[in-house]
C-alpha cells in the first residue's frame, strides 16, 4: 500500500467511526443483542419483533457484521460475536445504555462542535436548549439511562481503584454526586468496617436507595439528596469523587471542592477519582473525552491543572495514585 493509499485508508477510518456509532446505536436502541442472545436469526425475524423495516434493519446488520459487531452466516442469519454481547441488557459491563446516549443525544451535540468552539457555548445547549444537567432532571427516563450509561463505561475502573487504595483506615466514607451508588457499595463491600453517605441530587438519590437497599447496606449507608454547590454533608473521613469534577468549569469545581474540605472531618481526605491528561503528543483517551466535556461545559485536566483547582479550594494534592484503568486517584488534605 502506498504512502497515499494508506492516507487514504486512514481518512476511511476516521469518517467510518461516526457511522458505525449510529449503527450501534440502532440496534442497541431496538435491542438486538438482547433477541440474539437466544440464538441466531434472520433480518426478517428481527424486524418483526423490533417493528421495523426489513430491509433498512438488514442493511445496518450486515454492515456491523462486517466490522464483527455480529456475524453473518451462509443462510443470512445473523448471531453475537463477544463484541454485540456487551450490547445485551444483562450482562456485566452492558454498553447497550452508553451506545444509546451516544448515537441519540450525544450525537446530537457532537454536531455542535464547530459552534462550541467559535462561540465558547456548551453544544449540548445550542443542541437541546438547556444545559446536559437540566435536560436530564426533565428527562428522567433519559437520566436512568445516562446512570446505567456511566456504571458501564466506567464500571471497568472499580476494582482497580479499590486495589490502589485501602478505604479501611476511613471510619466513615461520603460519595459526593455517587449516582446509584454503584461505587460506594464496592467500597463497604470490600470494607465492612466503614460506614458509607451516598449524595446526590434529589432526584437521583431517590432512585438510588432501591439499589443500596438491594445491596443489603441501607444499614451501614444513607442516602442524602442536596445540591452540592451549596452543601455536602458533613462528618465523613473521606469525600470521594468520581467523574465528577470534570463535569465542571474551574469556578464551578472550586465550589464543590471547597464545600467537601469545610465539611470533611479533622484530618480528612477529598479523593478525586479521573483520568489525567497526558503532556504533549502522549496518547489519552482523555484528551478525547475533554472534547465532549467541552460539549457539557466540564473539562478533563492535567496533572498540573488540578494542582491549581485543589490550591484554589484550600486543599493540597497530598500524592497521586495510578491505577490498573485509565483513572488516578488524586489525594488532597487541607492546606495548611
Amino acid at each position: 500500500m502506498t504512502g497515499d493509499q494508506s492516507i487514504m485508508q486512514f481518512f476511511r477510518q476516521v469518517f467510518g467511526g461516526a457511522w458505525i456509532t449510529q449503527g450501534v446505536w440502532v440496534v442497541a436502541e431496538l435491542g438486538i443483542a438482547d433477541i440474539l442472545a437466544k440464538g441466531p436469526q434472520s433480518a426478517e425475524e428481527l424486524a418483526e419483533q423490533t417493528h421495523a423495516r426489513f430491509d433498512a434493519l438488514y442493511r445496518v446488520m450486515r454492515a456491523l457484521a462486517s466490522v464483527g459487531i455480529f456475524a453473518q452466516d451462509a443462510d443470512n442469519r445473523f448471531s453475537l460475536t463477544p463484541i454485540s454481547d456487551m450490547l445485551r441488557s444483562d450482562v456485566a459491563g452492558s454498553q447497550r445504555a452508553f451506545a444509546i446516549m451516544m448515537g441519540a443525544e450525544f450525537h446530537t451535540t457532537w454536531g455542535e462542535l464547530l459552534h462550541t468552539v467559535r462561540t465558547g457555548e456548551q453544544g449540548f445547549r445550542k443542541g437541546f436548549g438547556m444545559t446536559f444537567f437540566e435536560y436530564m432532571t426533565k428527562h428522567p427516563e433519559r437520566h436512568s439511562i445516562y446512570d446505567a450509561a456511566m456504571h458501564g463505561i466506567h464500571g471497568v475502573e472499580t476494582g482497580p481503584m479499590l486495589d490502589a487504595y485501602h478505604f479501611e483506615e476511613f471510619r466513615t466514607v461520603a460519595d459526593i454526586g455517587g449516582g446509584n451508588g454503584s461505587t460506594l457499595a464496592a467500597i463497604l463491600e470490600r470494607h465492612t468496617g466503614t460506614q458509607g453517605i451516598l449524595f446526590d441530587l434529589p432526584a437521583v438519590a431517590e432512585r438510588a436507595h432501591s439499589f443500596i437497599a438491594d445491596s443489603g447496606l441501607s444499614g451501614r449507608c444513607r442516602v442524602e439528596g442536596g445540591d452540592f454547590f451549596s452543601s455536602v454533608p458533613e462528618g465523613a473521613d473521606a469525600y470521594v469523587m468520581r467523574h465528577v469534577i470534570h463535569d465542571w468549569e474551574d469556578s464551578e469545581a472550586v465550589t464543590i471542592l471547597r464545600n467537601c474540605r469545610e465539611a470533611m472531618n479533622a484530618g480528612g481526605k477529598v479523593l478525586v477519582v479521573e483520568m489525567v491528561v497526558p503532556p504533549g503528543n502522549e496518547p489519552g483517551f482523555g484528551k478525547w473525552l475533554d472534547l465532549m466535556m467541552m460539549l457539557v461545559g466540564g473539562r478533563e485536566r492535567t496533572g498540573e491543572e488540578y494542582r491549581r483547582l485543589f490550591s484554589a479550594a484550600g486543599l493540597k494534592l497530598n500524592r497521586g495514585i495510578p491505577t490498573a484503568s485509565d483513572v488516578s486517584i488524586l489525594e488532597c488534605v487541607q492546606a495548611a
